[in-house]
């Protein structure tokens, strides 16, 4: 007998099959491809964080990272200890980079859970460098970036990521001309914690007041120069009680 094919039964029958078929090939691929998407991952983080700190393949007016190739090499080589911040607490922990900083905002949000925050130290032509990761939100999605500080607290280079800022305007945050104006400035105003604002009334267009707590915003891109005005204070800020330390 020949099945009826435009009956109810089947129909609904066959949107089963097909949704259990297609999970299940889903569901196979993502696992098939887990392994190389955490060590995408993991790469990925190496290079902004030695990006921030110095160690890239930039030229004149270029954003390139250390290659896949090496990054692993030179992350061993220039981080010289990883530390996670618990409270008033510091300890080692060499796979501090893998924490998700996302997660640890979340859960941080129930009263009783202590957040753990990475901190990376490194050295790079003689000068130690502490190197911070950020997050926060922009116009569309996340951004998030790396700061790294040398032990006066002054920043010594960023690196600014986004999910799905403008193309040309908000997307500017990880363009070069932004990012090399952060080099030098101060977060702390004597021992006040200040942050770094992108601010659009900036009177220092050529950035060259370090002490102002000023960069030039990007033109067009208000609500995402806001956004990481925002997430350097509130991430930078969490970590300045011990930093403070260093200054001792």
């Amino acid at each position: 007998m020949a099945k009826n094919t435009e009956s109810n039964t089947y129909t609904v029958l066959f949107a089963i099959g097909m949704v259990l078929i297609v999970g299940t090939l889903l569901a196979f691929v993502a696992t098939s491809l887990e392994e190389k998407i955490s060590e995408n991952k993991r790469i990925e983080k190496q290079q902004n964080i030695l990006y921030a700190m110095g160690i890239n393949d930039n030229d004149e007016t270029s954003v390139e990272f250390v290659s896949k190739s090496v990054v692993g090499a030179e992350f061993s080589k220039y981080i010289t200890k990883q530390l996670v911040i618990t409270g008033t607490e510091a300890v080692e922990d060499n796979n501090a980079y893998l924490i998700d900083i996302k997660k640890e905002e979340s859960d941080a949000k129930n009263p009783n859970y202590k957040r753990r925050l990475p901190l990376f130290i490194g050295e790079n032509d003689g000068k130690t460098l502490y190197i911070i990761p950020v997050r926060g939100k922009g116009l569309w999605d996340a951004i998030w970036g790396y700061v790294a500080l040398d032990d006066q607290l002054v920043i010594q280079g960023v690196y600014f990521d986004h999910a799905g800022e403008t193309p040309g305007l908000g997307a500017n945050i990880k363009e070069r001309f932004f990012m090399d104006d952060f080099k030098g400035e101060h977060i702390l105003d004597g021992d006040t914690f200040k942050g770094i604002t992108a601010s659009k009334s900036n009177a220092d267009p050529k950035n060259l007041n370090k002490t102002d707590f000023e960069v030039d915003a990007i033109a067009g891109a208000t609500i995402t120069g806001n956004g990481l005005s925002a997430m350097l204070k509130k991430d930078l800020a969490m970590y300045v009680p011990y930093l403070k330390t260093l200054k001792q």
